[in-house]
């Protein structure tokens, strides 16, 4: 047998991205191209009355100008479509995210040149910026065919949350508020349209879910899906970014109408200017919990800002509902969650999906309660966190190895805490680097969910090749499967997944690059779901391609390959189901991860600035596929949650976009990282997930701000309303300024 599982291997992409070799999207050229340029709404919310080109098409240059008249079907969208191609005359810009024209010439310069002389006259409407005043009674329409601005509302009811509160000795209140977040990957949007061979219209592009890109693609033209073909090579990341189309369903628009290749190239401030972002949430809880410790009961409002249009905020609002009060067991509890539409950038997946907000609210009500009763953080909440079998507010038990427990008592302990019976006791933080400076500590625990939730039919397919020796025994393998690797290195969990299943090296198994002609449909790269989803597709198509060859053998055919197709349905195992609609009651999720991190801080008193000195982080994703990736992971996670907490903001000013560039958007750098991070792998085995694999992804960056959070509070003794935590933020904090 293998030992491909558990064991740190190299991915497989990395000597060739490393050596420079592996082509990007805008790597990519065609005999004959041409060059293509958008031309961007000039107004969040405004009527379009009138597109004059002239003075565009007079450049000497320009090929073509595409309006909103050659597009076939007007509308896209990843759950609802919603959203215009291109906005012709008489109707709304909804964003500054908007198209007006694609202008087409033989050159990138000269397609710049002439979309800055297309005159657009608009009659400018009133602009919604924050959620509030958009779900108020009488407020501006950012769509005019729906009664209000609110796109969706969940009412999760548990018990009944006012006897909760009757019974409680503690009760706590709050406010709590998160931003907008760019997704800030290296690689912006490129790509090239072209026909092939087949007459079939190509896009090479990166993207989380091709398939998919392929089902809104065809429906835009009016096309069979046969006839349409998405090829993603290496993608420079996508945390969520990539989930929506921004750039694929351009390109394939202009090679219908050119017949020719067209590349498109955005710079930076396109990029960060014109695609969604990370939904800002708005909460408010009330909390209670008896003498001893144990939680009675949890009230809780949050709101999300929509942006222009629905792409996944709906599902991002479910699984945040499903996740508002933590991973914590509670007798009862009240729920309204909402998402709203505003003039503001759309909103959408990234790393978290829903789950990256509520920790922020939920670990600052744990310690607010822990405070108030005089009980440890640590031992406040082992006494309420979920484990097998508990009952969530959604009124599902927990299945599938609940680790989340054994992730908190394995960071306790390396971060210093000492345990006395029941009793857990602060470690001593050691003295300040100077004497207008304090040190805190603080933690934060979090779960998410593995694969697709609320009845989706997530299913991934896969196709495993064997050829095999003339002695019958493999040569090699190859797995046929669209799971984008964005960076998170899903093509190496497969291909050790498949060696394993295969009983070969991980040196004999090659992972097809993706071509939606040639590989099957595996869903997105998103939800933590292809360790568990996928890796369950091949090992099904690795266990299928081995019965083959054992007849091939028995038989003596002479084959010397084998194929197999597998598809793995998750709901096939675990059954999801959608809220009820007035209870919220439901079994959301298919599989979970779990995670808890302790952030030590150090607070400079006079400037508020905050330096995290270290960070225990123990995560549970089953058993571990690969502890080199594991631990990259992790390390990614944190990073992403330490600029969460502590530094990222995209800003926006009635609709305009503030934040542009990377020098106004403020990525941490090395310097702002943890001095030390220690990384500790609990291993909780998921019995349906391919050698108990569950999923890692996103958790990581789950607990980051919120420990941080935590961590500055017990430091100064001040509770922040908002993240990020800048530094003129805790300054005004502990001066009373707001």
């Amino acid at each position: 047998m293998s030992d491909a599982i558990g064991t740190p291997q190299a991915r497989l992409d990395i000597a060739a991205k490393v050596k420079g070799t592996r082509k990007y999207p805008q790597d990519f050229n065609m005999e004959g191209q041409l060059w293509a340029a958008v031309v961007w709404a000039a107004h969040p919310h405004a009527i379009v009355r009138r597109i004059d080109t002239s003075a565009a098409e007079a450049v000497p240059g320009v090929v073509r100008i595409i309006t909103s008249k050659d597009v076939p079907v007007n509308s896209y969208g990843i759950g609802i479509p919603d959203q215009p191609v291109l906005v012709g005359e008489g109707e709304k810009v909804r964003w500054v995210g908007d198209r007006i024209a694609i202008v087409v010439a033989q050159d990138l310069r000269t397609a710049h040149r002439a979309r800055d002389l297309v005159r657009v006259d608009y009659e400018p409407l009133p602009v919604l910026t924050d959620v509030f005043t958009a779900m108020k009674d009488g407020a501006p329409l950012v769509h005019e065919n729906r009664p209000n601005n609110i796109l969706h509302h969940i009412p999760i009811r548990k018990g009944n949350v006012e006897e909760g509160f009757a019974q409680a000795d503690v009760i706590v209140e709050g406010e709590v508020a998160t931003p907008f977040v760019e997704h800030a990957y290296m690689q912006p949007e490129a790509g090239i349209g072209y026909i092939d061979e087949e007459g079939r219209v190509t896009v090479i592009a990166a993207a989380q879910w091709p398939h998919d890109d392929l089902h809104q693609i065809a429906r835009m033209l009016n096309l069979p899906e046969d006839q349409v073909r998405e090829i993603v090579p290496a993608v420079g990341g996508a945390f969520g970014g990539r989930e929506d189309m921004y750039i694929q369903h351009l390109l394939a628009l202009c090679a219908f109408v050119m017949r020719r290749p067209i590349k498109m190239v955005w710079d930076r401030e396109e990029s960060i200017t014109h695609t969604g972002k990370r939904h800002p949430f708005y909460f408010a809880y009330k909390v209670g919990a008896k003498r001893d410790g144990t939680l009675t009961a949890v009230k809780i409002r949050l709101i999300s800002d929509a942006g222009a249009y629905a792409s996944t905020s709906i599902p991002v609002l479910n699984n945040a509902a499903s996740f508002a009060a933590g991973p914590y067991k509670y007798p009862h509890a009240h729920v309204d969650a909402y998402t709203v539409f505003t003039n503001n950038a759309v909103t959408m997946a990234m790393r978290g999906f829903g789950a990256t907000q509520p920790p922020v609210m939920y670990e600052r009500m744990m310690d607010q309660l822990a405070e108030a009763l005089q009980m440890d953080p640590v031992e406040f909440r082992l006494k309420n966190l979920l484990g097998d079998g508990d009952i969530t507010i959604t009124g599902n038990a927990m299945w599938g190895g609940v680790g989340i427990k054994e992730t908190l008592r394995q960071a306790a302990i390396a971060a210093g805490w000492r345990q006395q019976g029941d009793r857990w006791i602060k470690p001593d933080l050691g003295q300040p680097s100077a004497p207008h400076k304090k040190r805190g500590i603080g933690i934060a625990c979090a779960y998410k969910n593995v694969g697709y939730s609320f009845g989706f039919d997530d299913k991934s397919e896969a196709e495993v090749i064997l050829r095999l020796r003339d002695d019958g025994s493999i040569a090699s393998a190859t797995v046929k499967t669209a799971a984008v690797d964005v960076g998170q290195g899903v093509t190496t969990a497969l291909a050790q997944i498949a060696a394993e299943a295969l009983g070969v090296p991980v040196s004999r198994v090659r992972v097809a690059l993706i071509d939606t002609a040639d590989t099957p449909n595996a869903g997105s790269s998103s939800a933590s779901r292809h360790t568990y989803i996928t890796g369950n597709a091949v090992y099904g198509a690795c266990k299928a391609a081995l019965e083959k060859r054992e007849r091939i053998l028995l038989e003596e055919t002479g084959e010397m390959t084998v194929s197999a197709k597998y598809l793995y349905r998750g709901r096939s195992r675990r059954p999801t189901t959608a809220y009820d609609p007035v209870t919220g009651q439901c079994n959301p999720h298919i599989s979970y991860s779990y995670g808890t991190e302790i952030a030590l801080v150090e607070v400079d008193l006079e400037t508020g600035e905050t330096e995290v000195l270290k960070m225990w982080a123990a995560h549970d994703a089953g058993k571990v596929v690969n502890p080199a990736m594991y631990f990259g992971q992790v390390a990614g996670g944190v990073h992403m949650g330490v600029g969460y907490g502590l530094t990222e903001e995209f800003i926006m000013e009635n609709g305009v976009p503030r934040t542009r560039r990377f020098s106004e958007y403020f990525i941490p750098t090395v310097l702002d990282m943890p001095r030390e991070l220690v990384s500790l792998a609990v291993e909780v085995e998921d019995p349906t997930g391919p050698f108990g694999a569950k999923g890692l992804g996103e958790t990581p960056t789950l607990p980051t701000a919120a420990a941080i959070a935590n961590a500055i509070h017990d430091a100064t003794g001040v509770w922040l309303k908002r993240i990020p935590a800048t530094s003129e933020m805790v300054w005004r904090a502990l001066h009373g300024k707001g």
